[in-house]
């Protein structure tokens, strides 16, 4: 590990505490729930951190929250915009409208339909994009230059990170000496935002990601030691399809114990199981962190384990939640 004193990180946990009090009123403190029946199964002691539960169904509701109102007054009244595969459309569309503020979102045209009927919900008409990262950016940048919005982006946003880094302050006063929290990693906003809460709080508990081997680009990234981009956009973890950002990559590398890379399968698989033993409704996305432990359950015997549920915008009518044969 490097020496922090020779390294510049985007935010800092006086950071994630400014955001924790700011945001306070408009989120959810979801509970890190203790799973008996997996605990048993797995050797060791497994909590949840369910944000499933939070508003919009995922955790984006705390930065894209933390961002939109850390705006002054003149930035705000021209509203924000940014680019999303529909959870952080979704948080910041309901963010603008808690501020009383317009909500530009550009989402891939293949973007879950729940996802693109949750933004609509907001009142917000999403403009599609290619998936790829550059047409993404291309098309919200159109966006931006014709209404003057401040373009919010979904992870590589210090305001952002801070905010999802309030879910790691969560974990360390909900679960007493947790050894092993789990996160999944796409761009790494949530990732940068617990390592940064969770090393600066308790330096010795041990920070895992968890990445579809169908998105390895953070772990071919932590490998060559520079941003790799996606080689493919079709893992079932639909919010784990982009590329790391310039700010959350050098925390990521920084702070980072381990990545574990899982199947498809096997994401599909946790999904099922987090619903049948923790009755939990998980998004695939937010099925990675378990679906990480069912494949090395001897790395965390005998631990006190937190995987992190990072969303429950599940698709019901698109996943099938029956076993596969």
């Amino acid at each position: 590990m490097n020496d922090p004193g020779t390294v510049s990180l985007a935010i800092s946990l006086a950071d994630i505490n400014a955001a924790a009090e700011r945001i306070a009123a408009h989120v959810i403190r979801t509970p890190s729930i203790y799973c008996e029946s997996l605990s048993k199964q797995l050797g060791c002691k497994l909590y949840f951190k369910a944000e499933n539960l939070q508003y919009i169904g995922a955790f984006k509701a705390r930065g894209a929250m933390n961002a939109v109102l850390s705006l002054d007054e003149e930035s705000a009244a021209k509203g924000v915009v940014t680019h999303s595969s529909g959870n952080h459309a979704a948080a910041l569309a309901r963010a603008a409208s808690i501020r009383e503020i317009p909500a530009h979102v550009v989402m891939p045209h293949n973007s879950a339909p729940n996802k693109i009927e949750r933004v609509q919900s907001f009142g917000v008409n999403p403009v599609f994009s290619e998936p790829d990262a550059a047409s993404r950016e291309e098309t919200c940048k159109r966006v931006q230059s014709e209404t003057g919005a401040t373009f919010t982006h979904p992870y590589d946003n210090p305001f952002v990170m801070a905010g999802q880094g309030t879910v790691g302050l969560e974990i360390l006063q909900q679960v007493e000496k947790p050894d092993v929290i789990i996160a999944p990693v796409g761009g790494g906003g949530l990732l940068s935002g617990v390592l940064t809460a969770v090393k600066e709080s308790e330096p010795n508990v041990e920070v895992i990601a968890a990445e579809p081997e169908w998105a390895d680009d953070a772990d071919r990234s932590l490998k060559s030691g520079q941003i790799e981009q996606p080689t493919r956009y079709d893992t079932v973890a639909d919010g784990l399809r982009t590329p790391l950002g310039e700010l959350t990559f050098p925390i990521i590398k920084h702070h980072l114990n381990d990545l574990l890379l899982v199947g498809e399968a096997s994401i599909r698989s946790a999904v099922r199981t987090l619903a049948s033993e923790a009755h939990l409704i998980a998004e695939p996305s937010g099925a990675v962190t378990l679906a990480a432990i069912l494949n090395s359950p001897e790395r965390f015997r005998n631990k006190t384990v937190v995987a992190i549920v990072s969303g429950g915008n599940l698709d019901l009518d698109a996943f099938d939640l029956a076993p596969e044969a």
